[in-house]
């Protein structure tokens, strides 16, 4: 029986950096080797997710690199998704500070492109843009984890808007952020179709009726929110999209979500420190070494793709699902594989670095979607189930 699946389901086709692009790679690390010469900041694993930094957002800014999607007239630089794959992916190589931007570049923006209201599009592209405007995500919930259709926060009509009552948890930098996205059910719920009935907000975090709680992760830090809706006003014009639409964005948004290069590069700092002290201690080391360096190489070779695919409007949540779950297994043996390695004379900053990768680890993978639910997305993908 001929086969409905074709090699773009897995990955779509690569394209190879342009001029443009190697040139815009080249400006990008030459500026990040100034900033860390500079004291600006230290290299750090996962600081995409724990390294919040609104002054070297704005750097970025000023240089062009944030709302790098968003067209000109919404305040952005109308250059491509796989320009701005060239800037994250060099960002994150050297475990930059990004955590201020990062859901607002990466999902929000895009996602207010294509459902937004233009009224919408006009209030906050400008200022993401100009990293003026910090969101978060509301996705998941206690005891729904990565079964989205299974939320339990409810919006209920009111005149002029709506009231959404529920909570959202593992929301990154909620306490730092202006505002976020929360999906919530407007609809009873139908068990047999149920992915209707749910709707996206537009909530401003510091709005009446709003808690954030912190969760202090095992090393002391503080990055991951629960987030507490008590019959918050959202009005009319803070809808995104149409009302029982929801789920047609937050799928959109997992695609952006699950597919960049911050899926296997979180701990590349380890991984290039490891390097070095293998070099300068002339020891050696495990053969996975060098098989990790073909995993890198593969899942830079598929997230490009996937940004590919985005620029030209193409389905890629398979594909997308599966540079997270290679991508989240890829980080982890990373952390796992610095932490073994016998080198004589390993320095305590580089101890540092591998302690605070083995910390963050459990949390690979659970953001974005668990391993074993996004198993099945590309199961269902592939026409297995």
């Amino acid at each position: 029986m001929p086969t409905t699946v074709s090699a773009a389901t897995i990955s779509p086709s690569v394209i190879t950096d342009t001029p443009q692009m190697a040139t815009l790679r080249a400006e990008v690390r030459d500026f990040l080797t100034e900033e860390i010469a500079a004291g600006a900041f230290r290299p750090t694993p996962d600081s995409w997710l724990s390294r919040w930094d609104e002054d070297f957002s704005r750097k970025l800014a000023a240089r062009g690199w944030l709302g790098m999607t968003i067209p000109t007239e919404y305040g952005g630089h109308g250059r491509t998704f796989l320009e701005r794959f060239v800037v994250t992916e060099e960002l994150l190589a050297v475990g930059a500070p990004v955590a201020a931007h990062w859901i607002a570049d990466r999902q929000i923006a895009p996602s207010l492109l294509r459902f937004g209201t233009e009224e919408q599009k006009q209030a906050f592209l400008p200022r993401i843009a100009a990293g003026d405007m910090y969101w978060g995500i509301g996705m998941s919930e206690p005891d729904s984890g990565s079964d989205l259709a299974s939320v339990r926060t409810r919006g209920v009509p009111v005149e002029g808007g709506w009231r959404v009552t529920g909570t959202k948890v593992w929301t990154s930098g909620a306490h730092e952020a202006d505002a976020f996205f929360a999906l919530a059910r407007t609809a009873p719920l139908d068990p047999q179709h149920r992915h209707q009935g749910l709707s996206q907000f537009i909530v401003d975090l510091h709005s009446e009726g709003v808690e954030i709680r912190p969760i202090v992760s095992m090393n002391g830090e503080h990055h991951f929110n629960e987030v507490h809706l008590n019959e918050v006003f959202i009005p009319d014009n803070r809808v995104l999209g149409e009302i029982g639409s929801g789920w047609t964005g937050v799928t959109s948004e997992l695609a952006y979500e699950r597919s960049g290069p911050e899926r296997y590069l979180s701990t590349f700092p380890v991984y290039a420190g490891l390097l070095d002290q293998a070099r300068a201690e002339r020891a050696s080391v495990d053969s996975r070494l060098g098989a990790t360096a073909g995993r890198l190489f593969g899942l830079h070779q598929m997230s490009r793709a996937v940004a590919g695919a985005l620029e030209r409007h193409e389905q890629a949540d398979v594909a997308a699902s599966v540079v997270k779950v290679l991508g989240t297994l890829t980080e982890g043996d990373i952390a796992e594989d610095a932490h073994l390695a016998t080198i004589p004379g390993r320095d305590d900053e580089f101890d540092q670095l591998v302690h605070l990768a083995l910390s963050h680890r459990p949390g690979f993978t659970l953001r974005g979607g668990t391993v074993e639910v996004l198993r099945g997305v590309i199961a269902r993908g592939l026409g297995l189930r």
